[in-house]
């Protein structure tokens, strides 16, 4: 979804102040009524022409843990994500598995956790395929 353009907001304004109805504003716009008296209230409670900014970044609820959880990573590489899920929780922090995973992503952390899975793969690759 985009936000409508500058100039549709400065001549729905301009033709708010004219004294138009919003109904024949939005008809005439082909906006909603409802946005009409949005742009309305803005611009007379705040002052604002703009629309808000769409979207954002938020920030993680783990941000501040982000050296303790390398630390736990780097001192045993073979913890699960669920096992950091607990150990987050310890610190006063619910969070979901799938959460962290993606958190850890742009962390850049990646660690394979199953080594027997990778050695059985590799030495299928060895032996080679009948």
């Amino acid at each position: 979804m985009h936000a409508y353009s500058q100039d549709l907001r400065d001549r729905v304004l301009r033709a708010l102040e004219r004294g138009e109805s919003p109904s024949e504003i939005a008809r005439r716009f082909e906006v909603s009524r409802v946005w009409v008296y949005d742009v309305r209230n803005r611009f007379r409670d705040r002052g604002e022409r703009c629309s808000h900014p769409i979207g954002g970044q938020r920030r993680s609820r783990i941000a501040h843990l982000e050296a303790g959880i390398r630390a736990w990573i780097q001192a045993e590489p073979d913890l699960s994500l669920a096992q950091l899920c607990q150990r987050v929780a310890q610190q006063g922090i619910q969070i979901k598995v799938a959460a962290l995973w993606h958190q850890l992503d742009k962390w850049k952390l990646s660690f394979k956790k199953n080594a027997a899975r990778q050695r059985a793969r590799a030495s299928r690759r060895a032996t080679g395929t009948p």
